[in-house]
């Protein structure tokens, strides 16, 4: 049988056989084609994720891909045989804030596949139909697997609302920030600037279209239209912001370590800097992801580095908590 990941509690699972449960109605069965690892599936090994955002026991894996085997009742018989990706967040629906697309600010509560709801770390995954995407057929299950760190990505770009002949900057150079590159090269911005703290990052990104790179310790701008910040530290978001012309705008994505100092008031009143944030992804930004992807403007692969069996799991986990500069992306296959 095939094998599934159960995390029985913080620092403690196994790997068992997978039942695959049938879909009822309004829901579809995938066949997971591949499963990525993120620094919150290492939280939730750990049990350093907040109190109320995971569930234990639990089968993680929120970023996949794969393959609609079948469907519920009510759910479109055409979807079986789809290729597809598929939102985590199981919003209400109902509330003033699903009706207004902001899914992610569901008021009914948090639930989330991979955290509080079974996730892709097993050979299928059943869950409603209405959160897939469907992806075209010809597309790279592979790369698809890295859509859900994309589409919170391409959140970001709708937010910062780039226009063509701007200039934009990215600050952070790990699967995030590669991922807003492509996103800002596509609206064909006048400069492209990549700030991080690793020169080995350089030549990637000018391979995803920055026109320029620096390290933060070196001469940074002070003009710059959108900035993105990608790297999950409060320094990053106060160089961030300090690369901002008056007026410009400023998407925060990282999330820094509790207690963390944060921008200066004072300094975004008087600059009159417009402040966006990203926490996950709504659907008008997954469909975005999509479509850039099935464009061919979007490349995940170059940060997949490491592909596994679902069964070294536990390898998986100490890749991404390492802190080697060789690792990238690391993905699992049932």
């Amino acid at each position: 049988m095939s094998p599934q990941v159960v995390v029985e509690a913080p620092g403690t699972h196994r790997v068992e056989p997978h039942t695959p449960r049938e879909p009822g109605p309004g829901e579809a069965l995938v066949a997971v084609h591949a499963v990525g690892i993120c620094g919150s599936d290492r939280e939730v090994y750990q049990g350093n994720r907040p109190e109320g955002y995971v569930r234990y026991p639990l089968t993680p894996g929120h970023e996949w891909s794969g393959t609609v085997r079948a469907v519920g009742a009510g759910v479109p018989g055409s979807l079986a045989g789809r290729k597809v990706v598929g939102e985590g967040f199981r919003n209400c629906q109902v509330c003033d804030r699903c009706h207004a697309g902001e899914t992610t600010l569901c008021t009914d509560g948090y639930e989330e596949t991979g955290f509080t709801q079974p996730g892709a770390m097993a050979a299928t995954l059943t869950l409603p139909a209405r959160l897939l995407h469907v992806l075209p057929d010809d597309a790279d299950l592979t790369a698809a697997a890295l859509l859900e760190p994309a589409a919170c990505i391409a959140a970001a770009a709708l937010k910062g609302g780039a226009r063509p002949g701007e200039r934009v900057a990215v600050v952070g150079t790990g699967t995030l920030g590669m991922f807003a590159v492509q996103f800002l090269r596509a609206v064909s911005p006048a400069e492209l600037l990549v700030v991080g703290t690793r020169n080995d990052r350089e030549e990637l990104s000018r391979r995803f279209g920055a026109t320029d790179f620096r390290t933060r310790d070196q001469e940074l701008p002070d003009d710059v239209d959108v900035v993105v910040e990608t790297a999950g530290s409060a320094s990053a978001a106060r160089t961030a912001a300090s690369l901002l012309r008056r007026g410009g705008r400023l998407v925060l994505t990282g999330i820094p370590a509790p207690g963390a100092e944060g921008l200066d008031p004072t300094g975004l009143v008087v600059r009159q800097l417009e402040v966006h944030t990203v926490f996950g992804a709504p659907p008008d930004a997954w469909a975005h992801a999509v479509r850039v992807f099935g464009a061919g403007l979007l490349d995940p692969l170059p940060l997949v580095t490491h592909e596994l069996p679902l069964t070294e799991f536990p390898r998986a986990i100490e890749l991404v908590g390492a802190g080697d500069p060789k690792v990238g992306k690391v993905l699992l296959h049932p």
